[in-house]
């Protein structure tokens, strides 16, 4: 039994929207086997897609691997995120796959306490950029295949043998890049009423149900460890639903929310602790948000002559050290220059009295807006000017077993002209920088409420900077990765 808790007997404002009541979609998500039910289907597309990617047309634009991975995957995946939350995570087949392993073989050790933060999940996020760019990973339906097999192995290696969700919470770089994205989603999984949990002496959301009598665990409660009277906002939330099914008072839903609200406050959160000291997670952050850049400028034509000066003038032949300091410059030199700039300067002309790390620290987190929207723009364009390729691959794909079931494949359909998908990556980054200033504003306001504008300009400054470059990125003639029209 848990020691007591105390929890604020404070209620919730009335929802707009809460999903489990909604017909269909409430009893799905209250089902027990919803989430393998969802994970089944991605699994098979998954073997489907590295079977393809190591035994078909080694051309990306007509692999199922490539097409489906570089352009479906990432385009549908920033819309659900936008749209909905983080329910890639609730149907990730890598945890089906787990599950069914851990039938035989129980974890038995807990993640090292040095590694319980996001540094590792860091690091490995930077690693998938720097090979997606090395390797050109678009255009090889090979390397594509075996990092899916990779990543299979990997969740099974770290699950197989620690306990909970130690894969997910500490590891994953997609799952990290979905915790950051989902803090703008307009859904959230939390409590209905404080004053419900309040009386609750069971805590099953954090403890899982037991068997009445026993210690047996029949539904388990959060394995990322976050209780949900104390959860706030969608950071390292996987919309597993393991809380909604473990509640035995039915109090725990998928409500709606304003988007982006928990950036605004810094609250002690269950699992997480202050935002304010998570340096960990304000350099996920700025890899997030200076990521997006990178591997926006990764495909556009000038970053050709910028490799090929610094080839020049380093005696090298090899892109691997050139990639090197191209990646040291984006997600090192320029965000400490401009976050160190920024930071000295709401000290010095806006007299915040706070230390330099902190600040810097709080407001990195004023960044995900604007680093959203440009991931946004990069997916969507290729999603949108790609969308119709799926069939023509698929028909493809069909033929190569022998029987056209579904036609000769029409490799014409390709996608959206790219000038029109053009106006909504503005749409999209105008909408970043726009909520990027909006955070921004509220913490200087919050800060210095007698020199707000001084200590909102720096920050401001940044973020406009950052503007400035993606959209002189979008204007920039791109490659057409992984469609017929790439070249």
């Amino acid at each position: 039994m848990l020691n007591p808790i105390s929890i604020p007997a404070v209620e919730n404002a009335e929802p707009a929207l809460d999903l489990m009541q909604v017909p269909f979609l409430g009893s799905l998500f209250r089902w027990r086997y919803a989430r393998p039910l969802l994970q089944a289907p991605l699994l098979v597309l998954s073997v489907v897609m590295i079977l393809h990617g190591l035994f078909g047309p080694t051309l990306a634009p007509k692999n199922l691997a490539t097409t489906l991975s570089w352009l479906h995957f990432r385009g549908l995946l920033v819309l659900v995120l936008l749209c909905a939350g983080n329910f890639f995570c609730l149907a990730c087949p890598f945890m089906l796959v787990r599950q069914a392993a851990r039938r035989f073989f129980k974890p038995r050790l807990a993640w090292p306490t040095w590694l319980r933060n996001k540094w590792m999940s860091v690091a490995l996020f930077v690693l998938i950029l720097f090979a997606y760019e090395l390797f050109d990973l678009w255009s090889s339906p090979w390397w594509t295949a075996w990092l899916i097999v990779g990543y299979f192995a990997s969740v099974l290696v770290v699950d197989g043998f620690f306990k909970h969700a130690s894969f997910c919470k500490f590891v994953c770089p997609i799952g990290q890049f979905n915790f950051v994205a989902s803090m703008l989603s307009p859904f959230e999984v939390k409590v209905r009423e404080q004053s419900v949990c309040a009386t609750c002496e069971t805590k099953d959301c954090i403890r899982g149900r037991r068997e009445p009598g026993s210690d047996l665990v029949v539904i388990r409660g959060c394995e990322l460890a976050l209780f949900q009277p104390r959860k706030i906002g969608n950071m390292d939330c996987t919309f597993c639903l393991d809380c909604v099914h473990a509640c035995p008072h039915d109090n725990v839903g998928i409500l709606s929310r304003v988007p982006g609200s928990e950036l605004l406050t810094n609250p002690l959160r269950s699992g997480i602790g202050y935002f304010s000291r998570r340096k960990d997670l304000a350099a996920l952050i700025i890899v997030f948000t200076f990521g997006a850049l990178l591997n926006a400028f990764g495909m556009v034509s000038p970053v050709y002559a910028v490799e090929n000066w610094l080839g020049r003038a380093l005696h090298v032949s090899h892109e691997a050290p050139v990639l090197g300091l191209i990646f040291v410059f984006f997600l090192m030199v320029e965000p400490l220059l401009l976050l160190v700039i920024a930071t000295w300067l709401s000290r010095a002309w806006g007299g915040v009295r706070q230390a330099p790390l902190p600040l810097a620290v709080r407001y990195t987190y004023a960044l995900v807006p604007l680093g959203f929207g440009i991931w946004f723009a990069h997916y969507g364009f290729h999603f949108l000017t790609g969308i119709y390729t799926i069939i023509p691959v698929t028909q493809s794909a069909v033929a190569s077993l022998g029987r056209p079931w579904l036609g000769e494949p029409l490799w014409s359909l390709t996608g959206v002209p790219a000038k029109m998908v053009q106006v909504v990556e503005v749409g999209f980054l105008l909408l970043g920088f726009a909520g990027s200033l909006i955070v921004t504003h509220a913490l200087a306001e919050e800060d210095s409420p007698d020199r707000t504008m001084r200590v909102f300009l720096p920050w401001a400054a940044v973020c406009t900077l950052l503007w400035l470059g993606s959209m002189w990125l979008i204007f920039q003639p791109m490659e057409m990765r992984a469609t017929m029209m790439s070249g």
